[in-house]
């Protein structure tokens, strides 16, 4: 036995096997044709099977002696039918998609019998199988034919009245007109389909949906939500199934891009379509393609009219052609792979009345014709009367070994395709000719069966619907996740992507995220803050921080659209952000925002050189401004017109990271507000307008001046913000300053106390108790501290023993200038304390500024009023609205020398240039600046705050010096007796 038989397992089921010795051999050959196909594509030949002419009639016995049944005449011929039978019902069992030849009587010939036979087969359900493990067969080529020829029955019977070739006569339709009418009504399909995507013409969602997938990956990438991004997906693929599907009169959508278009079209095996028509197909012009499958169609439809042999052998090369690509190994699905058995076509009755005669030739002419190899298996059985219709074929004497008649057939395949052989063979036939004694019916017991190797293919295994949808899982669940992670991570982010210009990041102990970074996408820093968090302070604020977003947004596309080559940027960067565990408050950082925004509505208006605003948030406190920085300077890198930031208005242990990476990112800072001593001396790219904090409290030690009582030991205390578990460095420094200058002023000055700050609220009970209930209580107390820790510090000193009853005096810096002492901004004076505070900028009189009139056109005023702004408004009592306002004017004053846009690097150079007077706070002269050096000139008000007579504070300035104004302040001037 050789080798290969081996190979072949004997089947598990012996109720498959075959009953005849006949049988058996067939079997065995067309098993080892299958196990060839699973590892390559052989040849696959038509098997004709028949009964050996001059074979004995005469019954014979059996060869062992067992009791047989002889195959005699016609029972032969019955029993190669049967044969042929069992070979279906072997297959079947074994996994192959088979079919059976169906009896069609229709056609008055026998090609069109023929014709309509292998159009039956078209139908992917007669190639159902019960093992077969992959899907159903599709036959998108045989239905288009199958649609062009219903078409040319559907029009009138004298179809075509005159060659498209030869022009028309007036009156009559264009008869390819009249066809693509009649195949766009069956919409490019055979009538009467039975499929339901055919009936509800959805056959078209294999392109429909790819694109309308395309569109939510689109949305995605934009950043959109997943919600926004489905609906748009939805929305176009109903435009397009509406545009495919309701549209009558007309082809479907993505004719062109369908695999049997894209056939019809490059086979070789049609006729040209006519001359000066279009016959090219191209993916990326679906007009032209369009056309050329018009031409085609026409042509066709032309030459099944005739009924010639070319409509049955245009059947044959699609059904070929369709196996072909059902059986196509690199396609997306693999499907060749996972299809390691051959489809196999039965015909047990070929005959001329049934066409199968006609079908066999047509295979053997169709596959000499072509160039490509197909999967299909035919096996027929003809009577002995009817083997001389395939006198044209290679005749095999079964009696040899079941191998060798296969062989024979490869060898002789390629001569026999010749043409000078043409007319004496049909090549692709082997015509096997069966003893009698071989179809002796054997015992139930002696069935033969083998069957080849049934192992999944490894392409099965890993890429199957089931993989498939593991792997769908997984890479839904990886989204999913990495979505997760981007979102928890970036303020903006959608399934694939984010805005990484912004992060969330979460301060020790805070319980909710704040978003952080530059806003140079879709992030609006309003959305992180609640309604009542926009504009805090009942009456504090006559604008929001979504309606400052807003305006700056507005006024960003207006430079962009009107002057598009002759802008600069500026960064506002200043705490966007509010903690309600703390109390904290955004205030300062919106009214900061809204005088940079004054200063671009006002530079866009009267300069030629426009002003683009960005946003950044350093967090509560500033607190995260290393990470604002960080992202600022990530932006530079991609924006040139990026010339410098305005703000970074709080003096941290983080502030010389934060100017060093701006450094290097080459932007200046212009601060209105930071009073830090030590950034404008150690960073040649800080720019300050606010007076530092030793000159601050060097002005201050005029107050305590007069408060000291000449002659008399009086003491003073230092009470400050414990730091220790916090970045903050201005109360550092106001302790370290204010014990030096009450040292100097020749106060007794007691040691240092610190207060605890728990949840946002000054815990200061211990600390007043020691401070009042001792024996030395200060009358004068250096309040190092914060804003928000003064309403309780004034409650302690008015109700604790010992302070109830003394006047005591507070002085602090300038952070108290943000204190609302209006009686709608609640912060109380007790009767028995005089505070006295430093304030960053004394505003210029009505008629010496612009920036009242500015502001009332460009911002809104409280209650809708138009006539609120002045030195003396509650708005911009606090300062700093103007300090920002001054400072981004100044910085574009750099930014735009000679009414052209500066470079970062010839903006930082040329503020120490800048000469700005009639600003808000006076003149902007940074001049007399020199890098690592004190400037002089700074703006500043000592303030008194006290309790009126009716109890409500009352504040009051009692000296000032503008900005530009270099003129040391005086005792006198500043005289607590007025």
């Amino acid at each position: 036995m050789r080798n290969e038989d081996r190979e072949l397992p004997p089947c598990s089921d012996t109720g498959h096997g075959m009953s005849t010795g006949a049988g058996a051999d067939v079997q065995r050959r067309l098993e080892l044709l299958v196990r060839d196909f699973r590892s390559s594509h052989p040849p696959m030949p038509v098997v004709v099977l028949h009964t050996r002419n001059g074979d004995a009639p005469d019954a014979a016995a059996g060869r062992d002696g067992t009791n047989t049944t002889v195959a005699t005449g016609t029972d032969a011929e019955q029993q190669v039918v049967r044969l042929v039978e069992e070979l279906y019902a072997g297959h079947d069992a074994h996994g192959s998609r088979c079919a059976v030849a169906p009896t069609v009587l229709e056609g008055a010939t026998e090609v069109r019998r023929a014709a309509g036979l292998v159009r039956h087969l078209g139908d992917p359900l007669r190639w159902n199988s019960r093992r077969a493990g992959y899907r159903r067969y599709s036959f998108p080529r045989v239905r288009l034919v199958g649609a062009i020829e219903d078409a040319v029955r559907e029009l009138d019977p004298d179809w075509p009245r005159s060659p498209a070739s030869t022009g028309f006569s007036q009156g009559l339709p264009d008869p390819a007109q009249s066809l693509l009418d009649q195949l766009a009504r069956q919409r490019w399909r055979p009538r009467g389909s039975s499929r339901w995507s055919d009936r509800l013409h959805l056959f078209d969602m294999a392109h429909i949906l790819p694109v309308s997938l395309v569109a939510v990956f689109g949305a995605l990438a934009t950043r959109a939500d997943w919600s926004i991004a489905l609906i748009s997906g939805l929305g176009f693929l109903l435009l397009l199934v509406l545009l495919d599907n309701v549209l009558p009169g007309r082809a479907p959508l993505f004719l062109w891009l369908r695999r049997e278009s894209r056939w019809f079209l490059t086979t070789t095996f049609l006729r040209a379509a006519s001359p000066g028509r279009p016959t090219d197909f191209s993916l990326v012009r679906p007009v032209r393609s369009w056309n050329a499958i018009a031409a085609r169609a026409h042509e066709v439809a032309e030459a099944l009219k005739t009924g010639d042999d070319f409509q049955l052998q245009l059947y044959v090369l699609a059904l070929c052609e369709d196996l072909r690509d059902n059986h196509r190994r690199w396609s997306w699905d693999l499907r060749g792979f996972k299809r390691p058995r051959p489809p196999v076509l039965f015909v047990p009755r070929a005959s001329a009345g049934n066409g199968g005669i006609e079908l066999i030739k047509a295979v053997s002419d169709v596959r000499s014709r072509r160039s490509e190899l197909d999967p299909l298996l035919l096996v027929a059985s003809v009577r002995a009367a009817d083997v001389e219709r395939l006198q044209r074929s290679s005749v095999q004497d079964a009696g040899t070994a079941p191998w060798t008649w296969y062989q024979e057939w490869g060898r002789n395949l390629r001569a026999g395709q010749s043409p000078s052989r043409a007319l004496a063979e049909l090549p692709w036939v082997i015509k096997v000719p069966l003893r009698a004694d071989r179809l002796v019916v054997a015992d139930e017991a002696r069935r033969q069966c083998v069957r080849a190797t049934t192992r999944p293919t490894v392409a099965r295994l890993v890429w199957s619907v089931h993989t498939l949808a593991l792997v769908t899982v997984l890479i839904a669940t990886g989204t999913a996740l990495h979505a997760r992670e981007l979102a928890d991570r970036y303020c903006s982010s959608s399934l694939l992507s984010a805005n990484r210009d912004t992060v969330r990041l979460r301060a020790p102990g805070a319980s909710e995220p704040e978003c952080i970074g530059i806003a140079a996408g879709d992030v609006r820093f309003s959305d992180w803050l609640k309604e009542d968090e926009q504009a805090p302070g009942p009456g504090r604020l006559p604008w929001t921080l979504e309606q400052l977003e807003k305006s700056i947004r507005k006024e960003n596309a207006k430079v962009l659209r009107d002057n598009p080559d002759n802008y600069v940027t500026v960064v506002y960067a200043g705490p966007l952000s509010t903690s309600p565990r703390e109390r904290t408050s955004p205030v300062k950082g919106i009214e900061e925002l809204a005088g940079v925004h004054l200063a671009q509505a006002v530079i866009n208006k009267r300069r030629s050189t426009g002003l683009r605003v960005l946003i950044a948030n350093g967090g509560v406190d500033m607190r995260h401004q290393k990470a604002m920085a960080e992202s600022i300077a990530r932006y530079a890198r991609r924006d040139p017109t990026l010339v410098g930031v305005v703000g970074a208005g709080r003096d941290l242990t983080t502030s010389t990271d934060t100017a060093i990476i701006l450094a290097d990112a080459g932007l200046p800072v212009v601060s209105g507000t930071n009073s830090a001593r030590f950034l404008p001396r150690e960073r040649a790219n800080w720019f300050s307008l606010a007076a530092p904090d030793d000159w601050q409290i060097e002005q201050l030690g005029l107050i305590a001046r007069q408060l000291r009582t000449p002659q008399t030991t009086q003491y003073a205390l230092v009470l400050a913000r414990d730091t220790r578990n916090s970045d903050d460095r201005y109360t550092n420094e106001q302790a370290a300053f204010s014990n030096k200058m009450l040292a100097r002023e020749d106060y007794e000055v007691l040691p240092e106390r610190r207060y605890a700050v728990r949840s946002g609220r000054a815990e200061l009970e211990a600390q007043t108790e020691e401070i009042c209930q001792g024996p030395r209580v200060p009358s004068v107390i250096y309040f190092a501290g914060r804003v928000e820790d003064v309403g309780p510090l004034m409650s302690q000193l008015n109700t604790e023993q010992g302070c109830a009853g003394r006047n005591i005096s507070v002085l602090t810096g300038d952070d108290l200038s943000k204190a609302d002492f209006t009686p709608q901004g609640g912060e109380g004076m007790p009767a028995n304390v005089t505070l006295y505070h430093a304030s960053l900028a004394r505003l210029a009189a009505q008629g010496a500024t612009s920036f009242y009139r500015d502001a009332e056109n460009h911002l809104p005023g409280p209650d809708g009023r138009r006539d609120w702004a002045g030195p003396g408004s509650a708005v911009l009592a606090s300062g700093q609205t103007a300090l920002a306002h001054d400072a981004t004017r100044a910085l574009h004053e750099a930014a735009g020398v000679g009414d052209q846009a500066q470079s970062r690097a010839a903006t930082w150079v040329n503020l120490r240039t800048v000469v700005l007077p009639n600003m808000a706070t006076g003149t902007i002269d940074f001049t007399g600046s020199r890098p690592r050096r004190p400037r002089s000139g700074h703006s500043i008000v000592l303030n008194r705050v006290r309790s009126g007579p009716d109890g409500t504070p009352v504040r009051r300035a009692l000296c000032a010096r503008a900005a530009g104004d270099v003129r040391p302040l005086t005792v006198a001037e500043c005289s607590i007796r007025r």
